[in-house]
């Protein structure tokens, strides 16, 4: 079988062209839409208003921890997820930075009947909260898991493993034991 000269050019050609089509060019002066444009699309708004919102939907007072990673953040945003029924409606709280990616702290609420299920596999160390319940600590797919109940929620704070030498499971613990400094504080200055 003999290929012609000019079916290999045309089919260079087409390679080629495939190639290329599909390049795409940047500049300097490019920049990524901004976490300001980019959260509120999906769904981001302050965390006051989608604690409220979480709060009115549950009708229940949601605690949220007076601490935070001791890394840089340059946003913060949250989030009530109301899908249909109550079964996988949560308040996502997210603390990201526009200079280091890295720095990346998440918390996740739910309610306590409709709590995310994890395997024991994946839990490395169980710590003693100062309320006196128990908070697993986890890794999985690429951040450090704390998750515990208290009020009826699950809490569950996610954080980069990337910065898990500045945000070691001990840190996140003391993170989930502020939300009883939170709930004393609402006690004395706002009731």
């Amino acid at each position: 079988m003999k290929i012609r000269f000019p079916f290999l050019l045309s089919l260079l050609a087409v390679l080629i062209y495939g190639i290329n089509s599909g390049t795409i060019y940047a500049s300097k002066n490019d920049k990524p839409d901004a976490y300001e444009k980019i959260f509120p699309e999906m769904g981001y708004k302050t965390v006051h208003e989608a604690k409220r919102d979480f709060e009115h939907h549950f009708n229940q007072k949601l605690k949220l921890p007076l601490r935070v990673p001791p890394i840089t953040f340059t946003h913060h945003f949250g989030r009530f997820n109301n899908l249909d029924g109550d079964i996988n409606d949560s308040f996502n709280m997210v603390f990201i930075s526009d200079i280091s990616p890295e720095n990346h702290f998440k918390i996740d609420v739910r309610p306590v009947k409709h709590k995310i299920t994890l395997k024991d596999k994946y839990v490395l160390q169980v710590y003693n909260l100062k309320n006196g319940n128990e908070a697993k600590y986890m890794n999985f797919s690429g951040f450090n898991l704390l998750v515990f109940e208290r009020d009826n929620w699950q809490y569950i704070f996610s954080v980069d493993k990337r910065v898990s030498d500045k945000v070691t499971p001990e840190t996140l613990v003391q993170i989930a034991n502020s939300i009883d400094y939170s709930a004393e504080l609402n006690k004395r200055f706002f009731q």
